[in-house]
């Protein structure tokens, strides 16, 4: 595998994991800002700097959707204490255990099986790899 088929296959397991995902506001935001909200909330207390230094998005960009999900009660920031010129971006409180909560109410079971053309009952496997893949990947340090 190269680079370019694991950003394909990266590709359409994200477009899986939103599908899998009851239907909510999260589905309606663009792109970038899902993959902004997704980033904090990953790595909660992280700059707009360091936001915008993963996501590759501009700094404008990763400013005005933070300040969007501040004003929506989505994330809360608050100046570095280490330098009061830098913004530390985390998850309002709850908002991370609510969004757990909603995507633990499905699995992506049927969606892998409908997506592969096999059925539910085979699909155990695959999701036992990809669970492994995902303890690896978050055990991996970047």
């Amino acid at each position: 595998m190269n680079g370019l088929e694991l950003l394909l296959l990266g590709h359409k397991l994200i477009e899986i994991g939103a599908e899998a995902i009851p239907r909510s506001g999260f589905h309606a935001l663009t792109t970038s800002a899902r993959t902004i909200l997704v980033n904090v909330f990953e790595r909660p207390g992280s700059s707009i700097k360091d936001i915008t230094e993963r996501t590759g998005f501009p700094q404008s960009l990763v400013s005005a959707t933070v300040a969007r999900f501040r004003d929506d009660g989505v994330m809360v920031t608050e100046p570095d204490p280490a330098d009061r010129r830098r913004t530390l971006v985390s998850p309002a409180p709850g908002k991370r255990e609510m969004g757990q909560r909603i995507a633990s109410m499905t699995t992506v079971d049927d969606v892998l099986a409908a997506r592969l053309g096999i059925p539910r009952d085979e699909v155990a496997d695959i999701v036992a790899q990809l669970e492994s893949l995902a303890r690896r990947l978050s055990d991996a340090r970047p």
